[in-house]
């Protein structure tokens, strides 16, 4: 195995796997130094791919409950329950079959995994502490490129034990249903383990700081799904602080206390404590302070094209910051990744706009949005317009019994553009994919009510949105 090449790759993420496929494929001798046993990362080995998998199940135990509805015979709704071992089963083969489909794309494309810890020596160099304790060292003609990736992080004053108070990292490989959970955060990772452990039986409370649910979204959608999860029998103390969490040998005593003057301290008792409260930057022990190069409270800083303000030495995915938000994204990641192998390459690249991400959380109703939300049209000072159109009034949305939610689409009145879209519902991460392509081509509500959309199907609502937005829906 060679030592010298073009690209050196710290991390086998989204971002580092995207970014090591593409340089190969434009003719560049690449490495990966990644420590994990298997490649994927975060997102598909702890993250997004397991916790969706998790929620399929859910969804098939949703059907399976409802046997009589929907003219099952031989299944007993009212005694069909979870097996977890068969779950993670399922769920933990999945998994080796991605990432063994990356190693596989690894040997095509002549990439290198050095099984390992990295650290930047200068120079272009990286020294890699392999499993058995010897070292290797690496060196890189054109370029570094760091992809560590983020980690959970908790609040201050709460120690995750990993037992009774846990992460994400440990929701996912639970031996047993909880009897009951409360989950601090209500961002995408908190709504979607209420979401499959509601559906697996456990009582599940919600716990957020801020004054609503997913508080990034648009004000609208946090109002549905908060709707939505209390039908569920999902509790929810919004505007709420935990100030305490002690675990003990049963379960975890938890105090909080609402944001209203006065608010009286509440206290009580799970089995767990699920902190969800956001994730921070790896990069503790690669060396790169050292380096000189630029960091914000742990974050790596670059600009629009990934550069760090060390020549050779660039980063991609959840480890950076460009000075605002960024989104820590599995695809925002990979696009990431793939614009600097292009530049590496030397090929014209440019800019990811931001702006056009899908954000995309998967509880139930599932959440899909694009763009700006009315609020933020607003402030910007848009003269905005809106248009909704509720899924109960389709047809299609009928046939699955998935009628809860909404399409809303948030434009300006003076062009008639498209500034955001927000669906709550049925098939939303698949639907907002439409909306990605309205904001790139910067498409006005009048060529969207003149798109046929099919019928019938869950994207009629896209459309019918368009049509209320000029005051004029069909089917409401």
């Amino acid at each position: 195995m060679a030592n010298g090449y073009d690209v050196v790759v710290i991390g086998a993420g989204t971002g580092g796997y995207v970014a090591a496929i593409r340089a190969a494929q434009l003719g560049l001798k690449v490495a990966v130094v990644e420590r994990q046993k298997a490649l994927g990362g975060t997102c598909l080995i702890w993250g997004c791919i397991p916790t969706k998998a998790l929620l399929e199940h859910a969804h098939a135990l949703k059907v399976a409950q409802g046997a009589a509805e929907w003219g099952l015979t031989g299944v007993d709704g009212k005694a069909v329950g979870i097996s977890m071992p068969a779950v993670h089963a399922r769920k933990d083969k999945m998994i080796t079959g991605l990432t063994g489909g990356i190693e596989m794309l690894f040997k095509k494309n002549k990439i290198d995994w050095i099984k390992g810890t990295a650290r930047l020596t200068g120079g272009l160099g990286v020294e890699v502490t392999l499993h058995d304790g010897a070292k290797q060292h690496l060196t890189a003609t054109k370029e570094i490129v760091v992809a560590t990736g983020s980690a959970a992080r908790s609040v201050p004053g709460i120690e995750v034990d990993r037992k009774r108070i846990i992460f994400s990292d440990e929701a996912i490989h639970l031996a047993e249903v909880p009897k009951s959970i409360a989950i601090m955060g209500s961002g995408a990772v908190g709504v979607e383990f209420a979401s499959i452990f509601r559906s697996y039986g456990s009582e599940v409370t919600i716990i957020e700081l801020l004054p609503r649910l997913v508080p990034g979204e648009d004000e609208a959608v946090s109002t549905e799904l908060e709707k939505t999860f209390k039908r569920r029998g999902i509790k929810v103390h919004t505007g709420t602080k935990v100030t305490s969490a002690k675990a003990g040998a049963k379960g975890v005593d938890v105090e909080m206390v609402g944001s209203a003057p006065g608010a009286a301290p509440q206290k009580a008792a799970f089995d767990l404590l699920l902190v969800a409260t956001g994730r921070g930057p790896v990069t503790d022990g690669l060396g790169i302070e050292e380096l000189g190069v630029k960091m914000d409270r742990g974050y790596i800083v670059v600009d629009p094209l990934f550069h760090t303000n060390v020549p050779g030495i660039s980063a991609v995915g959840d480890v950076i910051t460009m000075g605002g938000p960024h989104y820590q994204l599995a695809h925002v990641a990979s696009m990431e990744g793939i614009v600097l192998a292009e530049r590496i390459a030397g090929q014209h690249v440019t800019p990811i706009n931001y702006d056009h991400v899908p954000r995309c959380t998967y509880c139930e109703p599932e959440i899909g949005s694009v763009g700006l939300t009315e609020a933020q049209a607003k402030a910007q000072g848009y003269d905005v317009r809106t248009g909704s159109f509720p899924f109960k009034a389709l047809a299609r949305a009928r046939m699955a019994g998935e009628t809860e939610g909404f399409v809303k689409i948030v434009a300006e009145k003076k062009y008639d553009e498209v500034l955001g879209v927000h669906i709550i519902g049925p098939r939303a991460t698949e639907l907002v994919a439409e909306a990605v392509m309205m904001l790139r081509m910067e498409c006005t509500v009048e060529e969207l009510v003149k798109t046929i959309h099919a019928h019938p199907t869950m994207s009629e609502a896209v459309g019918e949105a368009a049509h209320a937005a000029h005051g004029a829906a069909i089917h409401i």
